[in-house]
């Protein structure tokens, strides 16, 4: 189970990424084709053609770090999206590497604040 910082953003590529590729390919995929940076310490996802394989770039203080997953069966369920990235939240990557299809999960409707009320001051 990966623990991740509400800070940390997730980033799926779009475009099928040939596993053979190690940090340098991936990380050309990152900048080139998802338009992110990869030394950013967001995470970056690849699915192989096939969808039984997804790894996971993301810099780590002093250098790049992969993880990889093959699935002995079944595959990974990517939500689609337009241009190169697709951004999911760290409950989704979670989900993902888990088996559940994103394609067919419903977000519920929920709360948000769209900006910050000021604390009343008191003296």
């Amino acid at each position: 189970m990966l623990n991740l910082s509400t800070s940390i953003r997730v980033f799926v590529c779009t475009k099928t990424a040939d596993m053979r590729k190690g940090f340098d390919g991936l990380s050309a995929m990152a900048a080139e084709v998802m338009k992110q940076d990869p030394l950013s310490g967001h995470l970056f996802v690849f699915r192989n053609h096939r969808g039984d394989r997804l790894k996971v770039l993301y810099w780590d203080r002093d250098g790049l770090c992969l993880w990889y997953k093959r699935l002995e069966a079944g595959t990974f369920e990517l939500r689609k999206g337009e241009g190169g990235a697709v951004e999911i939240s760290n409950a989704e990557l979670m989900m993902l590497i888990e088996g559940i299809s994103l394609a067919k999960v419903e977000r519920r409707k929920r709360f948000t604040l769209l900006h910050k009320p000021a604390l009343p001051i008191s003296l």
